[in-house]
């Protein structure tokens, strides 16, 4: 197939795996330290849980920021000058996070200023280089080929986690500052690089659809419209709520690995590793199922309902002492999880390609935002959480089963709103992904 005839149907397959090892680039660099350094800080150091919670938190607060920098690619275009800047300082940012963290034993004070400095940057660098970035994909997939280009990226996403976490993992035993520190050096500077690659020879690459934002409007009359058009502000609302209760988990499962059941850092990392991997073959297993049989809300139900099962499985697992039993518990939160996310990462492309406000970037950042703050939000809460709990019951493993539940009532809270008031109307089947399949069935 000619390039003229390629570029007038947008990216091809190949094209679209390149550029998802963005993704790939930032899940590496966000679980070194939103789930590696935080349960160095936990355990090898003794911090409060609190502590990490409130950086991580605080990333997640700074994507507020999501909406301003995908209009600003909106108003530009230089969308790929975006991706790479942004992905610069949250490598940057992830290197100086753990000098911070290995620092801590002989000058917490510097050290944490330093990591607070760090954990803020990563918010802006994650803001930057990833809002623009769905955005410019959001551009030029066509409409057959967007549930699967979604798919396939947040799959590199997943990837990109489960390889850190199995490798950083490998490498930080035996345990010491300075094997940290070098661990993260070759993640971040690992992680720029495949930024690099993935956007090599894309500058200049001509939207297929989607009209261009206005140059007229300003940031607060575009917000205005997103948050006045119903279609947005209700999805806005459903990623809130149900970010929130699947965040609470993170901060806290590796904490809750060495606390409870006694695992190395590398132990812990390699659980997080396991993590990931379920929800990787959730999302396949879930686009593959909703491809063939009923709608976005009833899998998204079905994942929430299933992930609050697993969080009961967590809850019961200190007494039972049984490490494959937390192995498995693990496992299927991350593949209840992953069923969840493929729902929401459909709707997403399709609201974008329907949406009547705002250029790619705004709707991307609006939406993004919405699931950063209830993510912070929600790691605020299950690291304070458990460390209240932990401290009015006596026990570790009580304080972590009080936050596993709180967990669980939300997903049912969550699968009951989806079910009850999301329409099948407002959102897309998954005609496009199975139509997508079709189309790498037989190649460009």
């Amino acid at each position: 197939m000619s390039r003229a005839t390629s570029d007038s149907i947008g990216l091809s397959w190949p094209s679209i795996a390149r550029l998802g090892l963005v993704q790939a680039a930032i899940g590496a660099v966000v679980v070194l330290m939103t789930s590696t350094l935080n349960r160095v800080m936990v355990v090898e150091m003794g911090l409060l849980a609190a502590v990490p919670g409130m950086l991580v938190g605080l990333h997640f607060a700074v994507q507020i920021l999501r909406p301003r920098m995908g209009f600003g690619s909106d108003r530009d275009g230089r969308r790929i000058t975006w991706i790479v800047g942004g992905m610069a300082l949250t490598s940057v940012s992830g290197l100086a996070a753990a000098v911070a963290t290995a620092w801590m034993s002989s000058a917490p004070g510097p050290a944490m200023a330093l990591a607070v400095v760090s954990f803020f940057l990563l918010g802006v660098g994650v803001s930057a280089g990833s809002t623009p970035f769905l955005a410019y994909m959001a551009e030029r997939v066509s409409e057959p080929r967007m549930a699967g280009a979604a798919a396939l990226t947040w799959i590199l996403m997943i990837v990109g986690i489960i390889v850190t976490a199995s490798v950083a993992g490998s490498f930080l035993d035996p345990y010491s500052p300075q094997r940290l520190v070098a661990v993260a050096a070759g993640v971040t500077g690992g992680a720029f690089l495949l930024t690099l690659i993935g956007v090599a020879g894309r500058r200049g690459s001509e939207p297929i659809h989607l009209r261009p934002a206005s140059h007229t409007a300003s940031f607060r009359d575009v917000l205005g419209a997103m948050w006045g058009d119903p279609q947005s502000r209700a999805f806005a609302t459903f990623i809130f709520l149900s970010m929130l209760a699947y965040s609470a988990q993170d901060i806290i499962l590796e904490p809750f690995a060495g606390s409870v059941f006694g695992m190395t850092p590398g132990e812990s990392t390699r659980i997080a590793g396991l993590q990931h991997g379920g929800v990787l073959l959730g999302m396949i297993a879930g686009a593959v199922g909703a491809a063939r049989w009923s709608t976005l809300p009833r899998w998204a139900a079905a994942g929430c309902g299933a992930s609050a099962l697993a969080l009961v499985a967590l809850v019961l697992m200190p007494a039972t002492g049984s490490v494959p039993g937390l192995k498995s518990a693990v496992f299927a939160l991350g593949f209840a999880n992953g069923v969840f996310a493929v729902a929401a990462i459909g709707s997403m492309m399709g609201l974008t390609v329907k949406g009547r406000a705002g250029g790619a970037g705004m709707r991307m950042g609006f939406w993004g935002a919405a699931q950063a703050i209830a993510y912070g939000i929600g790691g605020v809460l299950g690291a304070a959480g458990s460390d209240l709990a932990r401290s009015a019951l006596g026990s570790a493993a009580a304080g972590y089963a009080v936050v596993f539940s709180a967990e669980a009532v939300l997903f049912v809270a969550a699968a009951g709103l989806v079910l009850t008031r999301v329409r099948e109307g407002d959102v897309q089947r998954f005609d496009a992904l199975r139509q997508a399949g079709e189309a790498m069935a037989v190649g460009d």
